[in-house]
């Protein structure tokens, strides 16, 4: 199975060589490193031993005990394998076999309540864990993706020269940087995908809009988005959004966007994030509303039947294409700031329950490469924390607050095209309701608490005095 010198140890192991475990080992040999992977399909230890190049200290143990034997002591042990059950029985499997001061790190999407629980069995026998986050897809792993670890500042230190010569670079900087203890590296990264799902439903309105809204074909919106990608709104998800439109079916020779069905599938990491905004009682009307719109677009038998029985205006645009064009530019950008605005102050408020002690500077730097929300407005975001790192909302930061503020009416028209053309952009709305409620001084909540005093005796604050109230209201 492998060529290895059985005297010469290897730095690092991997084990779950599907795609991005592949292309992660293949990465950190790249970068001088020795590294031993292991699958559990020998299929896959025998496909990168075949990917494997020349100059590459790459190696694969045909077992669970080879592959241990081939580490150096105290041993780092990498885990690439899919959230959940398949992360315990990878424990399960190495703990029998590890010994004291051995580091079991897990790469993958694991729910950050899980990585807590794994952390206090697995540092209670002994050894080390640490939850790190990994975002870039593919091409990330294999040429530098960001990276968020968690854990202990210890375990960190064992990797990190592996961990920051691997990750993706910007300005000189690595995208990866100790984030806190226990799973604050997998919190971030939850966070981080409810972000890109926020994004993702925000982009698929404004091409939405453009389709339907001003008939544009493929071509048309690779252009508009290409020349996105040049201004404020340069991004990954741009670029790629723009790429998407030029790419033809390889069956029918039309537009492969054409031919793709208009149901959303998810993992789970936007719904974590949800819930977890719920429970600390932090409001993520993006994240949230993204969520809900995938699990919406799984009714698709019910949406064509409900299409032939509620009827709704016809959009039709009679206007310069180029001003609104100009304006769901501004739009996007507005919103895309506030989407950012919810998920830092999620992160804010998670590291102060959790006790993550969090550097939102420094989580706004390791996203500016690599993963997959990396766009040139979190250098803006970085330098709001720079500037002021106790920030409670980036909204509130005078560049970013002005920057939505220049572009709200744009935003206010969008919103309001649409709702006039029946085309559902709910990703918008949330933005400018989370923008208008956040600066809102004075919301309705006082009719909610008398409707609950009303018929709960729930009780309510009064503005003129402190204490709790309630007034018995059938007897007025």
């Amino acid at each position: 199975m492998t060529d290895h010198d059985k005297n010469k140890k290897c730095d690092i192991g991997l084990i779950g060589l599907g795609v991005m475990g592949r292309n992660f080992a293949q990465n950190m040999a790249d970068h001088g490193f020795s590294v031993v992977g292991y699958d559990r399909d020998a299929e896959k230890i025998q496909a990168l031993m075949f990917e494997k190049k020349r100059q590459q200290d790459l190696h694969g143990g045909h077992d669970i005990k080879e592959f241990l034997k081939m580490l150096s002591k105290p041993r780092a042990i990498m885990m690439l394998v899919p959230a959940g059950d398949p992360v315990d029985a990878v424990i399960d499997e190495l703990l029998p076999n590890l010994e004291s001061g051995d580091l079991i790190i897990d790469s993958g999407n694991s729910r950050f309540t899980d990585t807590d629980r794994r952390t206090r069995s697995i540092e209670e026998k002994g050894f080390s864990f640490m939850g790190m986050g990994m975002s870039g897809g593919e091409s990330g792993a294999r040429h530098g993706p960001s990276l968020m670890p968690g854990g202990t500042r210890k375990g960190y230190d064992r990797v990190a020269g592996i961990l920051e010569a691997s990750a993706a670079h910007v300005t000189g900087d690595p995208c990866v940087a100790f984030l806190g203890p226990g799973s604050a590296g997998h919190y971030v990264k939850m966070v981080h995908n409810g972000i890109e799902y926020g994004l993702m439903q925000l982009i698929s309105e404004t091409y939405h809009l453009m389709k339907h809204g001003l008939e544009m074909d493929p071509e048309q919106l690779h252009a508009v988005y290409d020349r996105m990608n040049e201004e404020e709104l340069n991004s990954y998800l741009i670029e790629i959004t723009a790429n998407i439109f030029l790419q033809k079916d390889d069956k029918t020779g039309k537009p492969l966007i054409d031919m793709i069905l208009d149901e959303a599938r998810q993992k789970g990491t936007g719904e974590w994030t949800s819930w977890d905004a719920l429970e600390l009682q932090v409001p993520t009307f993006n994240i949230d509303i993204a969520v809900m719109m995938r699990d919406m677009s799984a009714y698709k038998d019910q949406r064509k039947r409900a299409g032939h029985v509620l009827k709704g205006p016809r959009p039709h645009f009679n206007g310069e294409r180029g001003d609104i064009i100009h304006q769901i530019k501004n739009a996007l950008y507005a919103a895309m700031i506030i989407t950012y605005a919810q998920g830092m102050a999620l992160l804010l408020q998670a590291s102060k329950k959790y006790g993550y002690h969090l550097d939102l500077e420094t989580v706004a730097r390791i996203w500016r490469g690599g993963c997959i929300i990396r766009a040139a407005l979190l250098e803006n975001i970085r330098t709001a924390y720079k500037s002021n790192p106790y920030l409670e909302n980036i909204l509130l930061d005078e560049h970013l607050g002005e920057a939505v503020v220049a572009c709200e009416k744009d935003l206010r028209y969008i919103v309001g095209i649409g709702a006039a053309f029946g085309l559902p952009m709910p990703g918008l709305m949330m933005a400018l309701s989370y923008f208008d409620a956040f600066r809102s001084s004075w919301l309705p909540a006082n009719l909610i608490m008398a409707q609950r005093d009303y018929f709960g005796s729930h009780t309510y604050a009064r503005v003129d005095a402190p204490g709790m109230f309630h007034t018995k209201w059938e007897e007025q």
